[in-house]
């Protein structure tokens, strides 16, 4: 695979990503210099070794208002940013993708909103980022689009540059028709992502729901899980993602990170147990169910404060939005709720934070944990499971998991539990606490074998082998 460094739609890089952010953080210091850092995501993970091998271009949002760099190079990779104004990133963004796309995709937990002014910006801003594909993609050339924010993009790209192969994966749930239906542009969305030649969803339901609406709203007659378009054969399919497992594991490894994770404990008042929450704060992951669980069991006098504690991360999510605003608020309460009535002098019940922490503090936190609980409402996949169980070099600890995760297919050695069913987690909770070390070792073995089989370079790879794309860049 070669690249060009001229792109002139004819020429241009051979190996293009497109999302809605690049995997770089713009970073200034205190003296005005502008720097760039990679930002966490297994996307990037995956295939940074890629792109830097064959100068792929990455296309992508800077993360900043009305932010254009040049197109420069990091690493190996070309990135190439693409502008959002402040109306774009609350129309398109804060918008479409996130209260209209986001809540329908994910069950509908909260009412999604429908605005024709978000729905143009949103056409209005895949315009852009196919236009953006099409003149850094050389002739022939693999584009691989991402994510709810783009999926008009594959249906624009090809009407810009029929020649390139385009594939799109989704990293969250596609929904059933009944949720699918509301969206007044459903047909539109679905004609844009059959612009691809292959879509990929994390799991089979997933690439069903998706034949089953192109077969009821669009009237093709799918064969398998394949719509013929004129000459040209649209496959979906389900490439469930995963994590940079050795990373995970080498860091679980550090002597700096074990050191930390015994000053954690020491901190918390080594505790019996430690029970860990790690979620972006946002009101899918189920954090209030999961609060409400623990305060029962300590109302109950099933649980004790300062022998068992929970900790939680939550991850600031989309601030500007007023949903996040009240999620945050509500979340405040409950633990305060909970450490008013619970907490020793110096030991409270919940330790909240509500910042985000660096790879290493994480790992830290992963191999402080006795019981990672994870409970999302609806999730595509969630890596966080993933994480803990790659820390556990040791296979001690014990998961903790919603039914509803996309990881549940596949760690399936963890303690399944319904969120919406307090009283079940409560008990889910209080077995993984006292089950005994020998089973809990023998399912977190069980689970690193799942994590270290399936890592995120071989989602990639087989995403790209579909795609008929070898390891080493060259076409099958």
């Amino acid at each position: 695979m070669t690249t060009h460094s001229d792109p002139d739609g004819s020429s241009g890089s051979e190996f293009v990503v497109v999302a809605n952010r690049l995997p770089l953080d713009r970073v200034i210091d205190d003296k005005g210099n502008t720097s760039w850092r990679r930002s966490p995501g297994g996307l990037v993970t995956a295939l940074e070794p890629f792109m830097r091998e064959h100068n792929g271009a990455w296309i992508g949002w800077s993360g900043a208002e009305d932010d254009v760099p040049e197109p420069f190079e990091n690493d190996g990779m070309l990135l190439y940013p693409v502008a959002l104004s402040g109306t774009d990133i609350t129309n398109y963004y804060e918008g479409f993708s996130n209260a209209t796309l986001w809540p329908v995709y994910h069950d509908s937990v909260v009412p999604a909103e429908y605005h024709r002014g978000w729905w143009n910006t949103y056409y209005e801003v895949n315009q852009r980022f196919a236009e953006a594909a099409a003149k850094q993609a050389a002739k022939g050339a693999f584009v691989w689009v991402n994510d709810y924010q783009l999926q008009l993009v594959p249906a624009m790209l090809r009407q810009l540059r029929p020649d390139v192969k385009i594939g799109f994966f989704l990293h969250i749930p596609f929904p059933p028709r009944e949720l699918f239906a509301q969206i007044p542009w459903r047909k539109e969305i679905l004609r844009g992502l059959l612009g691809a030649d292959l879509i990929g969803f994390q799991l089979p339901g997933g690439a069903a729901n998706f034949i089953r609406l192109c077969r009821e709203l669009l009237g093709f007659k799918p064969q398998g899980n394949s719509v013929t378009i004129g000459e040209r054969t649209v496959h979906a399919s389900a490439f469930p993602i995963s994590i940079d497992t050795a990373t995970f594991s080498a860091l679980a490894d550090k002597s700096s990170v074990r050191a930390r994770a015994e000053k954690i404990r020491a901190d918390l008042g080594r505790p019996n147990k430690i029970l860990l929450g790690v979620d972006r704060l946002d009101y899918t992951k189920g954090i209030a169910n999961r609060l409400e669980a623990f305060e029962e069991l300590l109302e109950a006098g099933q649980l004790k404060v300062p022998d068992v504690v929970m900790v939680q991360v939550a991850t600031p999510s989309r601030e500007r939005v007023e949903q996040y605003r009240v999620l945050r608020e509500d979340i405040e309460r409950r633990v305060g709720r909970i450490n008013g009535s619970y907490a020793n002098v110096g030991v409270p019940a919940v330790h909240y934070i509500h910042r985000s922490v660096d790879r290493e503090e994480l790992s830290a936190l992963y191999l402080a944990a006795d019981v990672m609980v994870v409970t999302p409402l609806r999730d595509g996949m969630n890596l966080v499971a993933k994480e803990y169980v790659a820390s556990r070099n040791h296979n001690h600890g014990a998961l903790v998991l919603s039914e509803f995760a996309g990881a549940a297919r596949e760690l399936r050695q963890a303690y399944l539990v319904n969120p919406y069913d307090v009283e079940g987690m409560k008990q889910k909770f209080m077995t993984a606490l006292t089950m005994s070390a020998t089973e809990n070792q023998r399912r977190m073995a069980a689970m690193r074998r799942q994590v270290q089989r399936n890592d995120v370079g071989k989602w990639a790879g087989s995403f790209l082998a579909a795609m008929g794309i070898k390891s080493d860049g060259s076409r099958s």
